[in-house]
């Protein structure tokens, strides 16, 4: 073998090795690139269940600040009703202790007539009947005293039953008002005292 000959199978073993070397460098890329992008894919689902849980989070924080503002909103309502119920029942206890002291001021004053009274004691007692009135038309008070109505148990106590003056009035009706009844509104404080027909 010549000179040139070994030469040349030496070049082309050197070319062979540096193509060998190339391809091993190019497959050594080819799998750091790979084990990388699959290293990354971990990273990736890791990241996104990371979000995932923090989104849940977020919105479970979200219904439970939604939920907590509700019955704070409920409770503020009830206590509200709650107050202004015990304004009411207070208004009617007062009104309750006022009224007798009116109905006996009523009586006094009806009891009176027909008697010699002096006049300005008489005129004293119609002004402070009248202003126990006011007050308690100011509060919304009506009193329950008219007859010829149908008895109602909601607005009447039955003291007596008796038969009616007039034929015509039917079975059940109130005749006579022995005692006022009151109510505020649809609320009965008192109920009237009355004498009902047969």
């Amino acid at each position: 073998m010549s000179a040139d000959n070994i030469k040349e199978a030496e070049e082309k073993e050197q070319e062979l090795s540096l193509e060998e070397e190339k391809d091993k460098t190019m497959d050594e890329a080819v799998a750091e690139e790979t084990a990388s992008e699959e290293s990354q894919e971990p990273e990736k689902d890791e990241n996104e269940l990371l979000i995932e849980k923090l989104e849940q989070e977020l919105a479970d924080a979200k219904d439970s600040l939604l939920r907590k503002a509700a019955e704070l909103e409920n409770v503020r309502k009830r206590v509200q009703r709650e107050r202004v119920t015990l304004f009411e029942e207070a208004k009617v206890a007062a009104l309750q202790d006022f009224l007798p002291i009116s109905e006996d001021m009523k009586r006094a004053l009806g009891a009176s007539e027909g008697n010699e009274i002096e006049g300005s004691f008489l005129e004293g007692m119609k002004l402070v009947s009248n202003k126990f009135e006011e007050v308690l038309s100011k509060y919304g008070v009506e009193a329950i005293d008219e007859t010829g109505v149908p008895f109602d148990v909601n607005l009447h106590d039955a003291m007596l039953r008796q038969p009616a003056p007039d034929k015509k009035t039917k079975s059940d009706t109130v005749i006579q008002v022995l005692e006022s009844g009151y109510k505020i509104g649809n609320k009965v404080i008192k109920h009237a005292k009355v004498i009902v027909s047969e």
